[in-house]
């Protein structure tokens, strides 16, 4: 199921429930209404200002619905995620069977999700024409678990061959580059998380991610893939002259969860590709299957065609 990724960005606004829709008020004065986006049209929530107050009752439906509720500090990193407590009829079974997973089964799906960010990475670079040797001949190097820590080795060949030698990622950035990427993984990572509760996975049994803060570890792992996706959609804005985090440079990184990526089932929306995986990796924990759903080698189709026709 693809639905809509709904932000509210502007303080003084007021989220209640009202039959079935998430209504949209100004708090200022009169609550005058300024929208209304049906529930069950939603598949995550991002309150990006501070100004903002809500209703329990949306919260309420937002989780019944599956529909993460998401908090974003001033650098648009989410800070706070509410997510339901039951995600799937077989969610108690799953659980069982993730916690139970041996380390080597982890070791070896981390190795395949690590193998295919460097592919989405090299695809990137493709499109802007910059070489991507440095990311294709890492592949291959990729062992279980990842030792090496060939991600690592990539991120270093990668960011500069993307944004130039100068650019240094920094995840607490507020302005420019650092801030779009900011925001466009936190709604990834909403995206993601979605996935992984629909699931019925628990998103604090990573793959790799072990910091004893993250709640997210497994949305953190499962997410890897597709980050490329917004680091080019990133390099597309700056391209056009959008460096700031504005309604228009945030509703384009939005929208490019919705474009297809290429699959063994055809053409199919970021969105649902994380919702693929996700599920993919519980069967894979119940034995019904081996490996992971991952898109192929290749960027979002409509995006890379953009990108060439300049």
């Amino acid at each position: 199921m693809i639905g809509r990724i709904v932000e509210v960005a502007d303080d003084h606004r007021h989220l209640s429930l009202h039959r079935g829709f998430l209504v949209v008020r100004d708090s200022e004065g009169e609550r005058k209404e300024l929208g209304q986006v049906p529930l069950d049209d939603i598949a995550a929530v991002i309150a990006n200002a501070h100004g903002l107050s809500y209703t329990n009752n949306l919260l309420v439906a937002l989780s019944e619905r599956g529909a993460p509720f998401v908090l974003c500090a001033a650098n648009h990193n989410a800070v706070g995620m509410m997510l339901p407590i039951d995600g799937n009829f077989e969610q108690a079974k799953r659980i069982d069977a993730q916690i139970a997973a041996s380390l080597p089964t982890h070791k070896r799906l981390w190795a395949a999700i690590v193998r295919s960010k460097l592919e989405q990475q090299a695809a990137a670079l493709e499109a802007i024409g910059a070489p991507t040797a440095p990311l294709s001949a890492l592949v291959a190097k990729v062992k279980s678990g990842d030792p090496e820590n060939i991600e690592a080795q990539g991120a270093r060949r990668y960011w500069g061959l993307l944004f130039g030698n100068t650019f240094r990622r920094d995840q607490d950035g507020e302005t420019d580059v650092n801030a779009l990427l900011n925001y466009g993984y936190t709604v990834l990572r909403a995206c993601t998380a979605r996935a992984v509760i629909a699931a019925g996975l628990h998103p604090s049994i990573g793959l790799h991610h072990s910091h004893d803060n993250n709640a997210m570890r497994l949305v953190d792992d499962l997410m890897e893939p597709f980050r490329p996706v917004i680091d080019l959609k990133v390099w597309h804005l700056q391209r056009l002259g959008e460096v700031l985090v504005t309604p228009e440079s945030k509703r384009a990184l939005v929208r490019t969860l919705y474009d297809d990526m290429q699959t063994d089932a055809g053409a199919t929306p970021v969105m649902v590709c994380t919702q693929k995986l996700a599920v993919s990796l519980a069967r894979v924990y119940l034995g019904e299957r081996d490996k992971l759903d991952l898109p192929l080698p290749g960027l979002p189709i409509a995006l890379a065609n953009a990108i060439q026709d300049e």
